[in-house]
């Protein structure tokens, strides 16, 4: 695969992203692996420059995303005007701008320019507006895509854990899932485990969704009526096992033995993955025809400005980018011509033969 173009969002422009964006492309080996276009503007990310002394990073400015150096990081211009940025503070301003970069990223991948997208943090209350009222990126991209269904799924190393219902209110976490929900759910982590993460026959766990997964109906009756018929017809096409009692899976370490992870909701995939992975988790939206990933944490309003962002998960987010684009060639190369794997499979059956006939 050649080296490929990576689009990078900005996140909120008062958040930790223009910094952890800096951080990350100040050094230039990343070159080697991709050409990112960050889609922001110079006054932007020089005014977060110049809290960064120690960092050297540059840069080549371009309002013509068909025109970019594939030898230095771009940065495409979204807009000119001077921002009056408030590190730290939460307002209308940091939203508006994290919206007019993540638009002109997704309309440039939907236009062929880009191969995939670096999302920065954005908060998901103030990018709300007439032309974004979405619970967050994952729901975004799915509408600006037109996908079918999408499935966010964070990993760290070997540990995978996938959300059937993502920013949703716990009161309606029930009613959301249904049948229909969850079977399109797991068979996206079943594709996406296939195809971009290089695994043939994955092993999945499915969590319950109440307390010791129901007790059989003691406690909800969501498993029995929902969960369980699902996973018995998923087991047709696959290995899935469930459901487990989300407190006991984790604490014993079950998830050691499964390729991934389905949770219901939320908090009860993501806080013990957060605990796990510590920090050093990705974001990967499954089910679009471009690869998205993201860095595991919020924008830090905390720490914004004060030049101590950690970049480690951002610049994670953009190396498996790149490592999920390059197993996905691999996967659509392998599955383009099945007579050929049929027969190389067949040809390795009888040298396998042979070798044990004249051993």
């Amino acid at each position: 695969m050649h080296k490929p173009v990576i689009g990078i969002t900005c996140g909120d422009v008062n958040g930790i992203g223009p910094e952890v964006i800096i951080k990350t492309f100040s050094d230039t080996r990343i070159l080697e692996y991709c050409t990112p276009v960050i889609f922001a503007s110079a006054k932007l990310l020089n005014f977060y420059r110049k809290t960064l002394s120690s960092v050297h990073f540059n840069y080549q400015t371009t309002t013509d995303i068909s025109r970019i150096h594939h030898k230095a990081v771009n940065v495409y211009t979204c807009w000119e005007e001077d921002l009056q940025l408030t590190p730290g503070q939460l307002n209308e301003l940091g939203g508006r701008y994290a919206v007019q970069s993540l638009v002109a990223a997704v309309q440039a991948v939907k236009d062929g320019h880009l191969q995939g997208i670096v999302t920065a943090p954005i908060h998901k209350n103030n990018v709300q507006g007439p032309n974004f009222n979405y619970s967050g990126h994952t729901p975004y991209l799915k509408a600006a895509a037109a996908a079918q269904d999408v499935l966010m799924l964070l990993y760290a190393d070997a540990l995978r854990v996938a959300l059937v219902t993502e920013h949703l209110p716990v009161k309606e976490v029930a009613a959301a899932i249904t049948k229909d929900v969850l079977r399109s759910k797991l068979q996206l982590l079943q594709q996406t485990l296939r195809k971009d993460f290089g695994i043939d026959k994955p092993k999945i766990a499915v969590l319950g969704l109440n307390p010791h997964a129901g007790d059989e109906g003691l406690i909800g009756t969501e498993e029995q009526e929902v969960i369980i018929p699902v996973i018995k017809d998923a087991k047709r096409d696959g290995l899935v096992f469930g459901p487990f009692s989300a407190d006991a899976f984790f604490a014993r370490h079950q998830y050691q033995k499964f390729d991934a992870v389905l949770a219901m909701y939320h908090d009860q995939g993501l806080i013990p993955f957060k605990t796990i992975a510590g920090g050093e988790g990705v974001n990967f939206t499954a089910g679009l025809s471009f690869v998205r990933t993201s860095p595991d944490h919020g924008t830090a309003f905390d720490i914004a400005g004060k030049g101590i962002a950690d970049a480690e998960s951002f610049t994670t987010a953009v190396f498996e980018c790149v490592d999920l684009l390059r197993r996905r060639a691999e996967y659509e190369d392998r599955n383009k011509n099945p007579l050929r794997k049929v027969t190389a499979e067949v040809l390795k059956n009888v040298a396998d033969e042979a070798i044990e006939e004249n051993a």
